[in-house]
């Protein structure tokens, strides 16, 4: 299932790390504190005991979303076009059409 994992960590340190365990699950890196990509139940709940023990009881939230394919075409996007758009990167993770 698609997932959708978005991050408020205040400490860099944290922050980073958060981003680099996103990266290892193969997720996509779509905004400045949000990855997306595709993790079955346990491998979302693998990545949450993980991004549990980054966080370490500092300061911070993260939220892992699993979204279906029915919902995830109803995603409206509003951006100035740019080189690399979260309507890309989701076409990318898409098996059928995109609609945004």
């Amino acid at each position: 299932m698609k997932t959708l994992v978005v991050y408020d960590i205040p400490d860099d340190r944290i922050r980073t790390k958060t981003f680099e365990t996103c990266k290892d699950y193969g997720l996509v890196h779509i905004q400045y504190s949000a990855f997306f990509g595709e993790l079955n139940h346990n491998r979302r709940q693998e990545l949450q005991q993980r991004l549990y023990r980054v966080l370490g009881g500092k300061e911070g939230k993260i939220l892992i979303c699993p979204i279906c394919d029915k919902d995830l075409s109803l995603i409206l996007e509003v951006a100035v076009p740019e080189t690399d758009s979260l309507s890309r990167k989701l076409a990318g993770l898409q098996k059928g059409p995109l609609v945004i």
